[in-house]
């Protein structure tokens, strides 16, 4: 029987073929352009209707994040509709570190890929019909050194100005999926969590802050290999040209309330990550985070405060990650909300682990949670 066949020349695809023998194959992830960064792949297989495939990803041990591949199971479709997941396992003694994919395909295709793809094609889609909706503004922030378009949807009345954007990191694609699911929820003129937040509030919303990156099937840099959440001190225009557009658009209208949507490899969870450590920080100020993220936890399962990142201690905040720096910027509440790449480990969903579904479900947790957080405390 003739050997299965891998490609990866498509959007936002990734990965090495070392060799392929029958139904199994040895592969490796390559780099970021112009970087060290490598942990996503996205691949597909054919020829391999009703066969048991094998796919061992090589040379793991100096991924981005080696403690995100145990307990990790690839996604895998059939359709590129529904993402499941196939059966991984990971050996760190196994040729640099090995994950071993096996999965059977009713049909001759499948593909495979770290979490869920959100393509730029799906992109666009969203922002034509998110901007062909009553009430939302399209604003072209940039270009991209790839000569991508930079872009941001805005809409209500309201005067608290709130910004949502994500995909600094492009392989953390879970952080459009959940974009996706709070422009749903905000351009629907009959949901009532989208109707307070639009009297109250005003949305600058870039559901991809990186997409040079996210076509390239980058981990978590842009065209230049620059990682984007480092940038935010100092952006410029060689480097990192859609920070310096999105700073100068937030410096324009201001900021009440910020999100920045990313994924994390290793931790089991759904968390919030503030700006402790800013050389401004009040008390009042952090207040209003911690009293967010307790309505957050208070409104979801999926969401939870135990596991998360250490806070940093005072007055040593990196400032050039964004959220340090628009807390301090603007004095306001700014955030970086955190999914996972494997699953929630409180409530497992062993068919699909962390998935699209869940990610756009807990974009309108998010935003009901807002509705709650802009009213006065005590009411």
């Amino acid at each position: 029987m003739s050997s299965i066949r891998i490609d990866s020349s498509f959007d936002s695809g990734n990965i090495e073929v070392l060799s392929t023998t029958g139904a199994s194959a040895r592969l490796a992830i390559p780099r970021d352009h112009m970087s060290e960064f490598k942990q996503w792949f996205h691949f597909r297989v054919s020829g391999a209707a009703g066969r048991e495939l094998e796919l061992n990803i090589t040379g793991l041990n100096d991924s981005a994040y080696p403690d995100g591949w145990p307990d990790y199971d690839a996604v895998v479709s059939e359709d590129r509709e529904y993402w499941g997941r196939a059966s991984s396992s990971f050996d760190k003694d196994a040729d640099g570190g090995t994950l071993t994919i096996r999965y059977t395909p009713a049909s001759d295709l499948a593909w495979f890929a770290y979490f869920a793809p959100y393509s730029m094609e799906r992109h666009h889609d969203l922002v034509a019909e998110s901007a062909a909706c009553e009430g939302v503004d399209y604003v072209r922030l940039g270009a991209t050194l790839d000569g991508q378009t930079v872009d941001c949807l805005e809409l209500g009345e309201g005067a608290k100005q709130v910004w949502l954007y994500a995909r600094q990191h492009p392989g953390e694609s879970m952080a459009e999926w959940w974009m996706e699911g709070a422009l749903e929820v905000l351009t629907d003129p009959t949901d009532p969590v989208a109707m307070v937040l639009r009297r109250e509030c005003r949305f600058h919303i870039v559901p991809n802050v990186n997409p040079d990156g996210s076509r390239r099937g980058h981990l978590r840099t842009n065209a230049v290999g620059t990682n984007l959440n480092r940038e935010w001190a100092e952006p410029t225009a060689e480097k990192s040209p859609e920070i310096l557009a999105i700073r100068n658009h937030m410096d324009a209208t201001g900021v009440d309330f910020a999100m920045d949507v990313h994924g994390d490899e290793a931790i089991p969870a759904a968390f919030l990550a503030g700006f402790e450590g800013i050389p401004s920080w009040t008390d009042e100020q952090g207040e209003r985070f911690y009293r967010y993220q307790r309505i957050l936890a208070r409104r979801t399962p999926d969401f939870q405060t135990e596991l998360g990142y250490p806070k940093s201690k005072p007055g040593t905040a990196n400032l050039a990650i964004s959220t340090n720096q628009v807390a301090e910027r603007f004095g306001c509440t700014a955030m970086t909300l955190e999914m996972p790449f494997k699953d929630v480990t409180s409530m497992p969903d062993p068919a699909q682990g962390w998935s699209p579904e869940r990610s756009k479900l807990l974009a309108r947790d998010c935003l009901a949670a807002l509705v709650e957080w802009l009213e006065p405390e005590g009411d």
